[in-house]
């Protein structure tokens, strides 16, 4: 070798808040958001349950095909 340190490529992603370049490694506290102002909103918009994950739980007047308790 000739001293010269081979280090892969920077990686950019586009941010899931505005949809613009950020570059996805340590260096970037933000990753995968550009910056705190989209981590911010991306966490409010999960606060404010705009965001929500599916739950598939029934609810518990779901009939499970059992008999119901008498």
């Amino acid at each position: 070798m000739d001293g010269i340190s081979s280090k892969p490529p920077e990686r950019i992603v586009a941010c899931p808040g505005c949809g613009g370049p950020s570059v996805y490694a340590p260096r970037n506290r933000y990753r995968p958001f550009c910056g705190e102002r989209c981590k911010n909103h991306d966490l409010g918009a999960w606060a404010s349950e705009e965001h929500r994950v599916p739950d598939p739980t029934p609810p518990d007047d779901f009939d499970l095909g059992s008999s119901p308790l008498q």
